[in-house]
């Protein structure tokens, strides 16, 4: 299941749903507004989400996810509008019969969302600027050879 969601992402709850006794692991992600970025001190940010389209390809990520590190219960949710530093802008959580395909799916969920997704983050700046967040270092996961993928964070 992939969502955009306008408020806070009901974690706990979330968590409780993804409860399976067939699941001996379960990975979790839970990405944060941080008060800083590229030397800029961060007030506050915002995305913007083209939501229909996001959900689809959210959801064509999950199943890629499933055919390639089979999983029991699989959630994501991507925030959208205005958040404030410490709030949980994405979270993404697998629960599987073994902790490496946990592990390896939660990673590839995270890492293909965060590049495929029509998602775009404007940051508020303590000096009064704002900008959009070039990620442009996540665009460029899709042209490293695939032993590379995934090492730089």
């Amino acid at each position: 299941m992939f969502a955009i969601a306008k408020d806070d992402i009901a974690v706990d709850e979330l968590r409780e749903k993804l409860k399976d006794p067939a699941a001996g692991g379960y990975c979790v992600f839970e990405g944060w507004v941080r008060n800083e970025n590229e030397g800029h001190e961060v007030e506050r940010l915002e995305y913007e989400v083209y939501e229909p389209l996001a959900i689809s390809e959210g959801e064509k990520v999950l199943n890629e996810a499933l055919q390639k590190y089979p999983y029991r219960k699989v959630y994501c949710v991507h925030r959208s509008g205005a958040l404030e530093i410490g709030d949980c802008a994405v979270w993404v959580a697998v629960a599987a019969a073994h902790r490496d395909e946990a592990f390896k799916a939660c990673r590839y969920i995270i890492d293909q969302i965060k590049i495929r997704l029509p998602i775009w983050k404007k940051e508020h700046y303590t000096d009064g600027n704002s900008g959009w967040v070039n990620c442009e270092r996540c665009a460029n996961v899709l042209h490293l050879p695939s032993e590379q993928n995934g090492k730089d964070g």
